[in-house]
């Protein structure tokens, strides 16, 4: 049999999920000096995980990564097959009798969890699912969020906490051009809501924002950022963490605090924004309390301790509590199971060694993984590309190991098990007649895009 990287027998992966790990993973291989046979396998009929479904709608440039993805698409050795579940309408075993190799892309899909009393409470919400929401992922296009409140709570100071405490602050107008969901935008005209806390356990020198996405804070038109100078008070710790020289985006972000507690924003009411974003530092949410929907939270102030950069946040036993209606918990993500592939459940990750996926310390042969499903939640978009190259790095160094002797026919495979099961998929070209009709009702409204947010809607289309 003709060697596996050749002509006669192309080595050939999937690739489960077709976010920027994804991609990334698919442009290194098909860039190896190897002939190569990808196949993308994605849940929803719409490519890009996060950068379509996950970035904010007022953040165009933060997209601009599709057209890479498009590019990468367009490539020969690529193939589409979306609107499939593997777990459900393929098995990961039956993937691994159809490919050399499996690259797991698949992200983390569940929040942490705060692990207070009341926290299922009605009102109580993952930020995770209020940014699908109003971004159109149509898991999410039916949840209902009640903005009649005039607070708003959010717990976290990641830029996720930004991004839903800023479109929270903005008004239909500053929203009515970006590619925001028109449910969405329905629901935020009537919204009430005049107060919005972003509270963090640590203090202003931990938090986690980038500075670009705090700055834009103080560009609202009809929201003020407000920040109580008293919070901005350092311990001795933290004036080190800041005078780290590679800690500058953390000074940058306590001296954008400092900037928003030196504004003025008393006087007559005529005279200010209708609302306001208030930053909060050294807090906990202990208990979500009311009757059979949330009202109030009970707060606990915090105190830090430890060495530079290792401070943790304690109780105090001091607390407080504040009336809401809504409260959104931003602390974090962690990748869920996926049936046939091992699990570390404390970190929320697959186990893997390099790339490489790992049980009880052995690795397991074929399976490999990239982006937050491997290394957790942390970095920007482009942070995936280095891990997604690493591990296609890995997986090339294993060439050898993959070659059974077997020629695995891919796709090929997979069509005849979707088609025997009646499982409609998507190509990439399918897909692409779907991007054409969003963008086309998009114009129409001055948007972008229209993003169609029922996955019935886009078959119908095609059909």
């Amino acid at each position: 049999m003709a060697q596996l990287g050749s002509e006669q027998n192309p080595l050939r992966v999937a690739i489960v999920g077709s976010g920027p790990s994804g991609f990334y993973a698919a442009e290194a291989l098909i860039k190896s000096d190897i002939d190569i046979k990808v196949d993308m396998l994605e849940r929803l009929p719409s490519p890009y995980g996060l950068v379509r479904s996950g970035v904010a709608p007022d953040h165009p440039k933060l997209k601009q990564a599709i057209l890479l993805y498009d590019k990468i698409a367009q490539s020969p050795e690529f193939n589409l097959i979306a609107n499939i579940t593997v777990g459900k309408d393929i098995s990961v075993d039956e993937l691994r009798d159809s490919h050399h190799a499996i690259i797991f892309t698949c992200g983390a899909e569940s929040d942490r969890r705060l692990g207070i009393p009341g926290e299922d409470l009605a009102g109580s919400y993952t930020a995770t699912e209020f940014v699908a929401w109003y971004n159109g992922h149509p898991d999410y296009r039916d949840r209902q969020f009640d903005l009649s409140n005039e607070v708003a709570v959010i717990i976290g100071q990641g830029n996720v906490a930004a991004d839903v405490a800023r479109i929270l602050s903005k008004t239909v107008d500053e929203l009515k051009h970006t590619d925001i969901a028109e449910h969405a935008l329905d629901v935020l005209a009537e919204s009430k809501i005049k107060d919005i806390y972003v509270i963090g356990r640590r203090g202003p020198a931990q938090a986690k924002f980038t500075p670009k996405e705090l700055r834009e804070f103080g560009e609202l038109e009809h929201c003020d950022a407000v920040v109580d100078s008293t919070e901005l008070e350092l311990n001795k710790a933290s004036h080190i963490e800041l005078e780290e020289k590679s800690n500058i985006g953390s000074k940058k972000i306590y001296d954008l605090f400092q900037k928003y507690s030196s504004r003025a924003i008393s006087g007559p009411a005529s005279s200010r924004k209708a609302r306001r974003c208030h930053f909060q530092f050294l807090r906990s949410p202990v208990e979500l309390l009311g009757d059979s929907k949330l009202e109030r939270v009970r707060i606990e102030h915090n105190q830090l301790s430890g060495d530079p950069f290792k401070q943790s946040a304690r109780g105090s036993g001091k607390f407080y509590e504040l009336e809401t209606g809504i409260l959104f918990r931003s602390i974090g993500y962690r990748g869920i199971p996926m049936q046939g592939v091992p699990f570390h459940d404390g970190w929320g990750v697959f186990p893997n060694d390099d790339g490489r996926i790992t049980e009880n310390d052995e690795i397991v042969p074929q399976f490999y993984t990239a982006g937050w499903i491997k290394r957790g939640p942390s970095g920007i978009i482009g942070t995936n590309r280095a891990c997604s190259v690493a591990t296609v790095n890995s997986l090339l160094a294993d060439l050898d190991t993959l070659d059974s002797g077997d020629q695995k026919a891919g796709a090929e495979t997979l069509y005849s098990l979707l088609d025997s099961r009646n499982v409609r998929y998507i190509n990439y070209q399918e897909w692409k007649s779907i991007d054409a009709t969003e963008v086309e009702r998009g114009q129409a409204k001055g948007k972008p895009r229209e993003k169609i947010t029922y996955v019935k809607e886009m078959l119908e289309l095609l059909n």
